[in-house]
């Protein structure tokens, strides 16, 4: 072989900075110091890969001339090193053409000091040339021939058997651990020309002892899985016993068949496989899957001596049929398929019903939640609407009182006249006290806005207070410099003026100058509405001494306006602004 002398060779210590290339012919590693050479026999070439916790290498056997594979446990935790004793004993114990074949000598320890002193466990064991079925698989998108999966099952069964016989269960079969032996490495797959290659059940790192002692008894098992291949009581943690390497072989065929992953087959309800009408296979051997791929356990074939008889019947070619026998034949044929074409039916039924009643649900989820966040804006809104108007009309009140039954109406005048008379000298005072009227209007409103707390307010009382009175103060003198007074003009311009900047002050979260804007022009237009239909005064003016049936113009003024802010208010932050947000303003 003398292309192998002329290989390099590989350290084996994980721990090694420069494991890779050491001379052909070396003991010891240069970087590390580890042995090269191990037991005198075993000589590592390249690295194959990694398995779980243990580093895969190809060797060469001075003593026999061959290539080998060894496998070197990595991770030091105990329960690594009880699995992979375990994968040891039960190789070693085993001769068998679907076993990869362990020499007596087979399992060692290779002793190594860098970085500190410890015992490298290693396992060397038959290299097997050829694919697994996994690889197999992928030439084969919409599942292997029939004929072919057969042979690969009645093999798997024989393996199987000799493994229960020796009380051996493996625990982890799937199709990437099941590989097709050739006398080449390099193998090539036309289809039908793999039917004679040797079935191998490799990695037997999770591989367990039972007895039936221990099966009847209570105690549980580790708890080691593969996704989608492995039974329910292995994937909980339960007693494990031979019926689980059945369920797990059943769903590796099938997965054979389909070309599917048998997640992707089970009913998401059921857990069931459904994959009888994905494919046309024997009755007979689909019967068989079914059983060996129950969750019950006592469902599933009791032994491998029963699978393995079912699977001659299954294998045996049929005689050539009579006229009546190819008549029953002929209409089993279309039962089968009229009750498949049925299955198919109901379920897609069962799946539309499905897919409807949850439509159903979620249509009147949303109904439900929209109609009671509707109820509750309009509630808000109502709430919002209510303590305004009587906020409005109880600071209109208070300023009518203190306007015109105290003395502070009187000064108020006459500090005003005489501010007038400064800045224009001899005029006759045109202001009257009934700017306190909408003063108290104003402070009275902003108070019953803030009260109520919608609309996303920082509930500031005191801005908003000295603002509605500022408002409505200004509103007041915009009505004293509009002419005619009694065309209607001044009281929309005080509604726009006041409610704007009243509306600014109410400490709103976002987008003031849309609940402004929609809070005045709202009002405004909603009160010239009024105003046409003769709902509401034009104007109204205080005689030098008012009786109390000459407050009823302002209370309806104030009030009104007092409703139309918080609606508008209402309006636009349950509806305006998050049409703004949808849009994209913020």
């Amino acid at each position: 072989m003398s292309h192998i002398t002329q290989r390099a060779v590989h350290c084996i210590n994980p721990d090694c900075q420069r494991p890779y290339p050491q001379p052909w012919g070396n003991k010891f590693c240069n970087s590390c110091g580890a042995p090269l050479e191990l037991l005198d026999r075993y000589v590592p070439i390249q690295p194959l890969g990694s398995g779980g916790f243990a580093q895969i290498y190809t060797v060469w056997d001075e003593k026999t001339q061959t290539e080998k594979v060894l496998k070197v446990l990595v991770e030091d935790s105990p329960k690594a090193l009880e699995l992979f004793t375990q994968e040891a004993a039960v190789l070693s114990s085993l001769q068998h053409p679907g076993v990869p074949r362990v020499d007596a000598d087979g399992y060692f320890h290779v002793k190594l000091f860098n970085p500190k002193p410890h015992q490298l466990p290693c396992l060397v064991m038959e290299k097997i040339n050829g694919r697994t079925l996994e690889e197999i698989l992928k030439k084969f998108p919409q599942g292997c021939p029939e004929d072919l999966v057969l042979n690969w099952f009645a093999q798997a069964i024989q393996i199987l058997q000799e493994l229960h016989k020796r009380q051996i269960i493996h625990r982890d079969i799937k199709p990437s651990n099941l590989m097709l032996g050739t006398s080449s490495p390099s193998v090539t797959l036309p289809q039908g020309q793999t039917g004679g290659d040797r079935l191998v059940l490799i990695d037997f790192g999770g591989a367990k002892q039972f007895s039936a002692s221990k099966l009847r008894s209570q105690s549980s098992s580790t708890r080691l899985f593969s996704s989608g291949y492995s039974p329910p009581e292995q994937v909980t943690g339960g007693i494990v016993g031979p019926s689980a390497d059945f369920y797990a072989l059943g769903r590796t065929i099938i997965e054979l068949l389909t070309g599917k992953y048998p997640l992707e087959l089970e009913d998401q309800q059921t857990g069931k496989l459904l994959w009888r009408t994905t494919i046309n296979v024997n009755p007979q051997l689909a019967d068989l899957l079914d059983e060996m791929v129950q969750a019950d356990v006592r469902s599933r074939p009791p032994n491998a001596a029963i699978i393995q008889k079912r699977l001659a019947k299954i294998s045996q070619p049929l005689p050539p049929p009579g006229l009546f026998s190819q008549l029953r034949d002929n209409v089993k044929q279309a039962s089968t398929q009229a009750s498949r074409r049925f299955t198919l039916l109901r379920q897609a039924i069962e799946q539309a019903l499905a897919k409807f009643s949850q439509a159903v649900t979620k249509t009147v989820i949303f109904i439900a939640k929209a109609i009671i966040k509707i109820f509750q804006a309009c509630l808000a809104t109502i709430w919002a609407m209510i303590l305004s108007s009587i906020g409005a009309c109880f600071g209109a009140i208070a300023g009518f009182i203190l306007a015109y039954r105290t003395s502070l109406g009187r000064q108020v005048v006459e500090f005003i006249w005489s501010q007038q008379n400064q800045l224009v000298p001899n005029t006759q005072p045109v202001f009257g006290a009934d700017i306190l009227v909408f003063v108290a209007a104003g402070w009275g409103t902003a108070w019953g806005l803030t009260v109520s707390g919608c609309f996303g307010q920082r509930r500031r009382f005191l801005v908003a207070s000295l603002m509605g009175m500022i408002s409505y103060g200004f509103g007041w003198l915009i009505l004293q410099l509009i002419t005619p007074k009694d065309s209607g003009e001044g009281l929309v311009a005080v509604i726009l003026l006041a409610v704007s900047l009243l509306t600014l002050s109410l400490g709103l979260r976002s987008h003031h100058i849309v609940y402004a804007v929609f809070a005045a022009f709202g009002s405004a237009i909603a009160y010239a509405v009024l105003i046409s239909l003769r709902l509401a005064p034009t104007i109204w003016e205080f005689s030098s001494q008012p009786g109390w049936s000459e407050l009823y113009k302002p209370l309806i003024f104030f009030g009104s306006v007092g409703l139309f802010i918080s609606f508008w208010l209402g309006v636009s932050y349950y509806l305006i602004v998050p049409g703004l947000r949808l849009l994209g303003w913020r």
